[in-house]
């Protein structure tokens, strides 16, 4: 019997395994929920360890495409043996590209979030663009090339995330496992909501934007939601037909649990990017309500739509700080409170590579924004002044090249 059947009720004290690129924001979100978070990811970073009952490190590379399904499996069953009896698995980023892998994890372990056929129909290029035509939801214009125009597209990996996968089209041809999508104009949103595969319940209208980098020039930089009596950052008329086409999609896919819909809106017009079939990088934005909302994402994962209170009086954001230069041995640094994903001492950290996450809360968007710069500059110049005490060396950064990383990535 597979291990998805009979939805069990949770508990607090439960058992939950995490597997992702980075596992923090999910592990933090199971703490708030009561949860014991057992936790397979890429970094081990500092909090992710203080965080999480074990931990067990993913190899790989971040931003990669595939991940090694062996090590995935033995990690997972690793703790799954040590927590003794869990839950279930929460997936975050870094499996979009993998639906047979998910197909394994759920033969072994109860997969709470969007299954291996959704995930397949939402991450798949040019499959989605068919589906969003037929359901008459406006998306960007999709090739495998070649194309004649090349500046007006856009060299995507096919189940990337966090933007740094995306480049402009150099040669108007894809390599493996690429594809270009049609350059648009627009501001960069996202709809942050739940599904049970019926029904869907909008959580926020999140703003997105970005730290462009030379070689990564549509890098994800952070997102912000509005407080509850702020004016929508949209029309009402666009951020209803956003919900609309995001409510088609999960019934067409049968998507379950948190997700978000990437847009980019340019005053009455609108597109749809992509669909995130999972938690991701604004879990530190959205987690605010009086439920825990990993809670509520298990709940609509197990096809049981959980009841949503008001959106919170304050506006809250997340926003990452890019290493300037290679960090070769993070020097010990006293972190605020606010500052997420920190590096543990001793561990490198590459040139434009992210180096942690600042979270802010405030009365308005605007002193949030305000807030997440002066938090940034602050922890950069917390890292000089430990360097500096320290006596720490940094190496030169090698020059990177297109479609090679350097170190860690952004998490989104």
């Amino acid at each position: 019997m597979s291990p998805n059947l009979n939805p069990l009720p949770h508990r607090e004290g439960d058992a939950i395994l995490i597997a992702a690129q980075s596992g923090r924001a999910l592990a933090q979100a199971a703490r708030r929920a009561g949860f014991r978070p057992f936790v397979l990811d890429l970094f081990g970073d500092e909090d992710t360890l203080a965080l999480a009952e074990s931990h067990r490190p993913l190899p790989g590379r971040f931003g990669a495409g595939a991940r090694d399904q062996a090590s995935v499996l033995a990690g997972l069953d690793a703790l799954s043996k040590e927590a003794g009896s869990t839950l279930g698995v929460v997936l975050g980023s870094g499996f979009e590209a993998a639906p047979d892998l998910i197909v394994e994890i759920a033969g072994r372990h109860r997969l709470l979030g969007a299954g291996a056929e959704t995930v397949a129909a939402l991450k798949d290029p040019f499959g989605f663009a068919a589906l969003c035509e037929r359901l008459a939801i406006p998306h960007p214009a999709v090739s495998a090339g070649p194309v004649a125009e090349r500046a007006a597209w856009l060299l995507k990996r096919a189940g990337g995330c966090g933007g740094s996968h995306i480049r402009a089209s150099a040669a108007g041809t894809t390599p493996p496992g690429h594809y270009l999508q049609a350059r648009m104009t627009g501001r960069a949103f996202a709809l942050n909501f739940l599904s049970d595969g019926r029904r869907i319940e909008t959580l926020a209208l999140t703003e997105q934007w970005q730290a462009p980098s030379p070689l990564r020039p549509f890098r994800y930089a952070g997102a912000l939601a509005r407080g509850r009596d702020e004016a929508e950052p949209v029309p009402t008329a666009v951020a209803a037909e956003i919900a609309e086409a995001a409510l088609r999609l999960a019934r067409a896919t049968g998507l379950t649990g948190l997700a978000s819909a990437d847009c980019l809106v340019d005053g009455e017009r609108w597109w749809l990017l992509e669909i995130n079939p999972r938690p991701g990088a604004t879990l530190d934005v959205l987690d605010h309500r009086p439920t825990p909302l990993l809670i509520q994402h298990i709940e609509a994962a197990l096809g049981r739509m959980p009841s949503i209170e008001a959106a919170p009086a304050d506006a809250t954001g997340a926003e990452i700080c890019y290493a300037a230069r290679t960090c070769a041995a993070v020097p010990p640094l006293d972190w605020p409170d606010h500052v997420r994903d920190r590096p543990r001492a001793g561990s490198h950290v590459a040139r434009d590579a992210p180096f942690c996450t600042v979270t802010a809360s405030g009365p308005d968007a605007a002193a949030v924004k305000q807030e997440l710069r002066a938090r940034a500059e602050t922890v950069r110049a917390l890292l000089e002044e430990t360097e500096n005490n320290h006596e720490f060396q940094h190496e030169r950064a090698e020059p990177q090249r297109p479609g090679r990383a350097a170190g860690r990535e952004p998490r989104r």
